[in-house]
């Protein structure tokens, strides 16, 4: 949100003191097309933003042009403050203005175009994939372009910008940082670091200095403290102002400084790159965030200093990756530090808090603080187990204790002490689930640590209980909590196992659904959802197993994670395969097919049936089109011991699941609440 108080009437410049290209308004409308809305590739609140080749003498210049929105509350004023500055500037880190337009009341400016688009999209908006690496050189980059405005610019004043923020740094092809949007910015005094600029308030909420927005005193040090702002969001990855997150009377700056004054700065990084940093680079660009933001503007660091500071912080962290290299130090290594327990790593950074225990209530959602690294979760501690133990408890992975085969690996059983988890006899103390990783499979590893670090942390009666793991040499494994019912799909699709009642059925389902809403409450996408997955206790309790492929992403249905498509075939939503856009309702299509598959007692592709039925879900869109009775959809095994219209409602629950818009879908919470409305009325 951008804030302005007052009027600020500057005098138009002489067009003859813009040394940039001058456009008639005919070569604008050539290249947009008559400004056509497919060329638009952003707005702001100075108006809409086209993307369109211009002609200048002999050259096609590949150009984004601003157009001033006649409704803009941003007018004359920016206008001529963006094409006087920027017809002057000459630097990498600063975009360049090709040339502008002025006809009668159409306001245009002309500028380089920015392939990549800003920061606040690939950090908000397309969960871009950002390295650690990748984020320091972004923001020296930012700071090297504010530093030459500051004091660089061959002028006898220098410039404050007034509006840093991330959606203000353009990336190049090359992930390369340039400062834009010049509107707001004011000439200050080059030879007087203190000199101060009275002026209305003007900037983004969020971003603003306190000092200036009390005192209406703008000097470079307002522009340092937007710069801090910046390296919060880059190194937390979460919006500057979010009530949800924060608390309503408190922003990113206050909300991280808060946790950085409490010890807890390993706590607000980004899962995504929290293996990646070391904890001396993590103190070291703490502080610079820290001297950035600082209540007292003469307390704060130059951008000079930021910059140089910045290097000495990327420097040391190519120097610890190197020295990864060189030590033959794993991806794992870099990871583990995620993990709950405490390991032996000094240059990495470790979560040294404990976890919290609520013995009260353990159905509660992990609290997040922006992302699932800041879980604060009741879950147990994860016991570092030896592959000989491992070895020992199995029997040597004896095949007569095999209890299931996947894509990652073979599932066997094993029992080990109660207390101490030390391998015991077959039959004494408690049994176990080991899953071996396939040394053959492709995605193993990784799946094998997303399973580490998040099982670790969650904790809920309808997770599998990760009760530790085992790296030796090539070897991963995981040990669960043994599940003696297996998983569901045992009871419903085989033609041996005793089938299940409807009540039983709808509890399961109940579990299911509560495990999912966990998950999503904690931002996190299951991609994981079938019968296989789906795991049994001795009461027939349903726990959520498998969490090789869980994703980070946003409770919003609007956002997604671009990824590579992966799932099972059958359960994975259209839209996931067609684009590969995750977000929890890709989830809830997932339950939609489970559900039917519960109600049906048919796997989600039978390649025994008919081709016209192989697929459950066409097969029962058929029957439900035309309007059938919907014992033509339930499984014959419940033999009709199950309330017609209970039945109706799951069936038609299952149906909105599978709406083929995502919008459409309902929420993990929309579906407990209706499924346990059903069960009340079943009992």
């Amino acid at each position: 949100m951008s804030l302005a108080t007052g009027d600020e009437k500057e005098s138009k410049p002489s067009t003859s003191s813009l040394p940039c290209h001058c456009f008639e308004l005919s070569e604008i409308l050539i290249a947009t097309k008559n400004f056509d809305e497919s060329l638009v590739i952003g707005k702001g609140g100075f108006g809409k933003v086209y993307k369109a080749d211009m002609v200048i003498g002999s050259s096609v210049v590949t150009a984004a042009i601003k157009r001033l929105d006649s409704m803009s509350q941003q007018g004359a004023t920016e206008f001529w403050t963006e094409a006087e500055m920027l017809s002057k500037f000459r630097q990498c880190n600063i975009v360049s203005l090709i040339g502008y337009c002025n006809h009668e009341s159409e306001m245009i400016l002309v500028y380089e175009y920015i392939s990549n688009g800003t920061l606040d999209d690939h950090l908000h908006k397309l969960n871009t994939s950002l390295s650690w690496i990748q984020r320091l050189n972004i923001c020296i980059g930012a700071g090297r372009g504010l530093h030459y405005l500051h004091t660089g610019t061959g002028m006898h004043s220098g410039i404050i910008h007034r509006d840093v923020k991330s959606s203000n740094i353009l990336l190049d092809e090359n992930w390369g940082a340039k400062i834009s949007d010049f509107g707001l910015s004011k000439v200050c005094p080059t030879n007087q670091p203190s000199t101060h600029v009275n002026t209305h308030i003007k900037g983004t909420y969020g971003y603003i200095d306190p000092n200036y927005f009390q005192t209406g005193m703008l000097t470079r040090k307002s522009d340092v403290y937007a710069f801090g702002v910046v390296l919060l969001e880059v190194l937390c990855r979460t919006r500057v102002l979010d009530g949800r997150l924060y608390g309503e009377d408190r922003n990113l700056a206050t909300w991280a400084q808060d946790s950085i004054k409490e010890g807890k700065s390993k706590h607000i990084i980004d899962f995504h790159i929290r293996g990646e940093i070391s904890l001396k680079c993590l103190k070291e660009f703490v502080k610079i965030v820290e001297m950035c933001l600082h209540n007292l503007p003469k307390h704060r660091i130059t951008m000079a200093e930021a910059v140089v500071s910045l290097e000495r912080v990327l420097l040391l962290q190519e120097k610890f990756n190197k020295e990864l290299q060189s030590a033959g130090i794993t991806l794992f290594d870099r990871m583990v530090n995620l993990l709950p327990f405490s390991f032996n790593k000094e240059n990495s950074v470790q979560d040294d808090s404990k976890l919290s225990s609520d013995s009260k209530d353990n159905t509660k959602s992990p609290e997040m603080k922006g992302d699932p690294a800041h879980f604060q979760s009741p879950s147990p501690s994860v016991t570092v187990f030896e592959f000989a133990d491992l070895e020992k408890a199995t029997r040597n992975f004896s095949p007569d204790l095999l209890l299931g085969e996947g894509g990652f690996g073979e599932v066997f059983l094993g029992w080990v002490e109660q207390n101490t988890l030390a391998p015991s006899k077959q039959g004494a103390g408690i049994a176990i689930a080991v899953k071996r990783l396939n040394k053959k499979s492709l995605d193993g590893h990784r799946e094998w640590l997303t399973e580490v670090n998040l099982l670790g942390q969650l904790a809920h009666p309808n997770i599998i209980r990760l009760l530790g793991f085992c790296m030796d040499d090539d070897e991963r494994l995981l040990v669960y909590e043994y599940m003696p019912n297996k998983s569901l799909d045992r009871f419903l699709f085989s033609d041996t196992a005793e089938g299940l009642s409807w009540g039983t059925r709808l509890l399961i389902m109940i579990g299911v659904v509560r495990g999912v809403t966990y998950l999503h409450s904690a931002n996190l996408i299951f991609r994981g959802l079938k019968c296989f997955n789906i795991l049994l206790d001795e009461d027939f309790n349903a726990k959520l197993g498998d969490f090789g492929l869980v994703k980070c992403g946003s409770v919003s249905g609007e956002s997604h994670v671009s990824t590579r498509v992966m799932g099972t075939c059958g359960y994975a939503a259209p839209e996931y395969i067609s684009t590969g856009h995750l977000t929890i309702k890709n989830d809830i299509y997932g339950l939609g097919v489970v559900l039917l598959e519960s109600a049906t007692g048919r796997k989600v592709i039978d390649f025994s049936r008919p081709d016209e039925d192989r697929s459950l879900v066409e097969w029962a869109t058929k029957i439900q089109s035309k309007r059938r009775n919907v014992k033509k959809i339930m499984d014959p095994c419940l033999g009709y011991n199950y309330p017609l219209q209970g039945a109706s409602k799951y069936v038609a629950l299952a149906f909105r699941c599978l709406a083929d818009k995502p919008k459409d879908r309902p929420s993990s919470e929309e579906v407990l609440q209706s499924l346990e409305h059903i069960y009340a009325n079943y009992k």
